[in-house]
């Protein structure tokens, strides 16, 4: 196979905002409040995929893997506009997409209802339902309509037909878990509750093809909609255990066979001297850079920790021998590796343009080696297209959200929303009361007097007084920079600078030169900033190469010096 480069997104979540609920004149767009409060932005989706899309465009590239969650949240209207816009780029442009169901993009066979506050024009909100019990309960105060009711696998796979999930002319090789036949009536297994009680079929959509010589794309569909015990009607949403925490914990107990298959198309691609590129939408491997323990200990437990997948999957998709797993679903970047005797598994995590860092990533094959590239989504057209509906709600609201609306550009903004994201989500609803009531108060000097004196409970803790020295941090903006490397690693570095970096591993140092007694604060701050350094000390993310024999990643390569931005070359 000639040397061919590939694109690689994830979590596009795009949204209609032109959409009008119920035929209606109001609005699509979100309001700033939930957009800060969620994981990512919601309006600014429609810009971002069609500048992601002309990058990949002016670069050449041909193939683009949508590693899961296309759409905002399955919603018929906004789903069907999502798939038109591909099918859009694929006429004029020639790209061919690949793709495989994210949480957002359906649930289990006959889908769920529903509810979305959209921005009027003043500043208030409507609420938009598919569900008819909602409606009744807001006494029409509401609209509702089932155009934004989420669909189950065989609606919304429907409308992602030409995405690789059926047979098409021009592919070279075709098949699916179940073999050859890509109806949905054959592409069924049993799933049964924990307690064998409900048994039910449902739908598997992963599938194996070949685009073009050489290259077999293999889309694994992660999802697992388990069955609750004693469920009785198995077309309700709450009859099921949502996959959103579910991925490949749950794998392991109720689609095994889909590891056995995976095994045998990594055989056959062994054999027949294919390329192959495995993705699903859920990791395969510890994303936080095996600090998913310490972090259940700092803090409660979060959505991260919850979605971590634990050593037998890493045993289970090492034995596969697939090599190299691409996935989405987190929002963030990172490159993580398992080696289980002489099995190797290697997952890529890739971020969203609709969190931050806003990136994708171009693979390419080359010899016994796996190329990949990081490139930064920074410059959208019409980022800001929402700007004016957020002031009239902060108009009317009277919220704050600190400097969002003064970004300069798509990336300026999702930092600057994380930020927001930092105050009005993670540190209220994740972080310990005690530590939690401190970030407002401290600076980087507190810190470092803590870090000398004897060990006291957070409550206990009292800042100095006096005037903050030239130069001193917040304790938010050190936070704030912990959620960058969490969420970015590498990508975050350009944004902190070098020299707030060492200040970050100056003061792991100086907690870690003493044994704290647990419960202390200092003994919190140890794990807070040993976490924050092993986030700077991950395998490299941006630029690398993976050993595709040994399993080996080596940073930087060669000929590459700069990260590639969109309108760069």
């Amino acid at each position: 196979m000639a040397r061919q480069e590939i694109a690689v997104i994830a979590d596009p979540h795009f949204h209609d905002v032109t959409y009008r609920p119920g035929g209606g004149g109001g609005t699509a767009f979100r309001s700033l409040a939930n957009t800060v409060e969620s994981t990512r932005v919601f309006n600014e989706s429609f810009q971002a995929l069609p500048a992601l899309l002309d990058d990949i465009v002016r670069r050449g590239i041909e193939i683009v893997i949508v590693v899961g969650d296309l759409s905002d949240d399955g919603q018929r209207s906004t789903m069907t506009r999502a798939c038109a816009l591909l099918e859009r780029y694929n006429s004029a442009h020639g790209l061919r997409f690949f793709a495989t169901p994210g949480n957002h993009d359906l649930y289990a066979m006959h889908g769920r209802h529903q509810s979305k506050f959209f921005l009027d024009g003043d500043g208030t909100q409507t609420l938009v339902t598919s569900d008819p019990a909602v409606a009744a309960a807001c006494a029409g105060d509401c609209i509702l309509t089932d155009e934004i009711y989420c669909g189950g696998y065989p609606q919304s796979l429907g409308l992602m037909a030409s995405f690789g999930f059926f047979k098409r002319p021009e592919f070279l090789h075709w098949e699916c878990p179940f073999g050859q036949d890509d109806s949905l009536s054959a592409r069924q297994f049993e799933i049964r509750s924990q307690d064998g009680s409900v048994v039910t079929p449902m739908t598997d959509a992963s599938y194996l093809v070949e685009p073009v010589e050489g290259l077999w794309v293999l889309s694994i569909d992660a999802n697992v909609f388990e069955p609750r015990n004693g469920a009785t009607d198995l077309t309700a949403e709450k009859s099921y255990f949502d996959s959103t925490d579910a991925g490949w914990n749950s794998m392991l107990r109720n689609k095994r066979f889909i590891l056995d298959w995976m095994a045998d198309v990594a055989r056959r691609a062994r054999e027949q001297n294919k390329r192959l590129l495995a993705f699903s939408h859920y990791p395969m491997l510890d994303t936080l850079n095996g600090t998913a323990p310490a972090e259940a200990e700092l803090l409660t437990k979060t959505g991260f920790s919850r979605r971590t997948p634990s050593a037998g999957v890493a045993r289970a998709a090492a034995a596969t021998a697939i090599g190299v797993h691409f996935s989405g679903h987190l929002h963030l970047n990172d490159t993580a590796v398992a080696k289980v005797g002489d099995d190797i598994i290697v997952n890529i995590a890739v971020p969203s343009t609709v969190s931050f860092p806003p990136a994708y990533k171009i693979v390419s094959f080359e010899d016994a080696s796996l190329n990949v590239e990081t490139v930064l989504v920074d410059t959208v057209p019409g980022f800001d297209a929402t700007f004016d509906a957020y002031a009239g709600e902060v108009a009317h609201d009277g919220r704050a959200f600190g400097d969002v609306l003064a970004a300069r550009d798509h990336m300026d903004f999702l930092d600057k929303v994380l930020r927001q994201t930092v105050l009005s989500r993670y540190v209220p609803r994740e972080w310990p009361k005690d530590m939690a009531a401190l970030v407002p108060k401290l600076h980087e000097s507190d810190l470092v007097r803590l870090a000398g004196e004897a060990p006291v409970p957070a409550a206990e803790f009292r800042q100095a007084s006096g005037n903050k020295r030239n130069g001193d941090l917040s304790f938010l903006d050190i936070v704030v920079d912990w959620y960058r490397l969490r969420h970015g690693r590498s990508l975050a570095f350009h944004l902190i600078g070098a020299k707030r970096l060492q200040k970050y591993r100056d003061l792991a140092d100086l907690f870690a030169a003493a044994a704290w007694p647990e419960g202390s604060a200092q003994s919190w701050l140890m794990t807070f900033f040993s976490v924050m350094t092993a986030y700077m000390d991950a395998q490299p993310s941006d630029r690398f190469s993976v050993d595709l024999t040994r399993g080996e990643i080596t940073g930087a390569l060669p000929g590459r010096t700069v990260l590639r931005q969109t309108g760069t070359a």
